[in-house]
């Protein structure tokens, strides 16, 4: 049976090239980077190579890049890291209802225990925050604001540079959750204004288990990590070298031909989006139809369930989810479909599709029967056909 890997946004491939790049890292140059041997000094010179690289992809300086474990990791160094440095400024945050789960647990955490004031932004039903709602939110002890720049289960972009301006108009820390955009739109932390911004190699054919915080020189972040000096004592713990090195690579590699692909994708998912509501009745799709990263494309399909979608797909061979992979398991709707205003039986009917570097029309139309044979099935056996 023919398989189809439809779930980019989950995570990607590694890149060939960035394995390569890897090896050496995890063979013959061990060496601790902490340490002042010639075993040492390979390595932290492999560190410090990656840095410069991933700094100027991001349009930042070396010594405002702090590698991290990866996506999570980066958005709860950003939002703890904020908390603890400006606790006798404030205790207010302002995030938007539609956070990637990494930003909504870490600020649900701090509200739930009594250390942080949260305020939530609404969402239109395209999936876009309103700066004015901003404005509003904003009072004299906020001390964040965290607005993701493109949104993982509807591929929605958010207006960062114009919400990072009223942030620096007001004098607070604005961070983004760049996890989804790295690699897909142009990023750039100088052009965009903002303090804070996370990345994950996984997300653009890295390795898994590293990531990256962009932190703008003389923005207050305490650490979450103790128990050594690493990170310019940003970030207690041995380096992966291995894995910050393919990282750096693949960064290189999709920025490269990041434009080209965009465009490829973008043309792929439109013809998917296109097919799926020309031939399926009740199909719904949900977030903004040009504002959004090109590879991701969201749907709900009326009379069915999210279970049984994802499950009936996997068995056609369609690989897909109903929105992010953390949160697997759940068995409540979407909280972005939700706070985008979708009535409960839409929002658990959904299916995010993201297609990536091996994504092909021929897959898109694959793709398009598949779901008109699940979505009939489900529908008969509910009675709703």
């Amino acid at each position: 049976m023919r398989r189809i890997y439809a779930d980019y946004n989950a995570t990607t491939p590694l890149d060939t090239q960035a394995f390569e790049a890897m090896l050496p890292y995890l063979r013959e140059h061990f060496g601790n980077a902490s340490s002042v041997h010639v075993f040492g000094r390979e390595t932290r010179a492999a560190i410090d190579d990656a840095r410069v690289r991933l700094a100027k992809l991001l349009g930042a300086q070396e010594g405002e890049i702090v590698f991290t474990g990866g996506g999570t990791e980066a958005d709860n160094t950003a939002i703890f890291g904020v908390v603890r440095a400006l606790r006798k400024k404030g205790r207010h945050i302002v995030a938007s209802s539609i956070e990637h789960h990494a930003v909504l647990h870490a600020c649900q955490y701090l509200e739930k225990s009594g250390d942080c004031e949260i305020t939530w932004l609404p969402v239109n039903r395209d999936c876009l925050v309103n700066p004015d709602d901003l404005r509003k939110a904003i009072r004299k002890d906020t001390i964040l604001v965290s607005v993701m720049s493109a949104n993982n289960e509807t591929g929605t972009i958010q207006p960062v540079k114009e919400l990072a301006a009223i942030c620096r108009e007001r004098g607070v820390t604005f961070h983004t959750d760049a996890v989804q955009s790295f690699g897909k739109q142009a990023v750039n932390v100088g052009d965009w204004g903002v303090d804070l911004l996370s990345v994950a190699a996984h997300k653009f054919y890295g390795p898994k288990g590293v990531g990256a915080l962009y932190i703008r020189r003389g923005t207050k972040v305490d650490p979450l990590l103790f128990g050594g000096s690493h990170e310019n004592d940003r970030r207690a713990g041995t380096e992966n070298v291995a894995a910050i090195v393919g990282m750096a690579k693949a960064a290189e590699l999709t920025t490269a031909k990041m434009e080209e692909e965009q465009r490829r994708l973008f043309g792929l998912t439109e013809k998917l989006g296109d097919r799926i509501a020309g031939s399926i009745r009740g199909a719904h799709r949900n977030g903004h139809a040009t504002r959004r990263i090109g590879n991701t494309i969201n749907f709900s399909f009326e009379g069915c369930e999210e279970e049984g979608l994802l499950l009936g797909l996997d068995l056609e061979g369609v690989a897909v989810s109903s929105g992010s992979a953390c949160a697997v398991g759940s068995l409540e709707p979407s909280h972005v479909l939700k706070a985008m205003g979708l009535p409960h039986e839409l929002a658990r009917a959904a299916v995010r599709f993201s297609f990536g570097t091996g994504s092909t029309a021929e897959d898109a139309e694959h793709i398009v029967e598949a779901v008109a044979r699940v979505v009939e099935r489900l529908r008969a056996f509910s009675g709703k056909s």
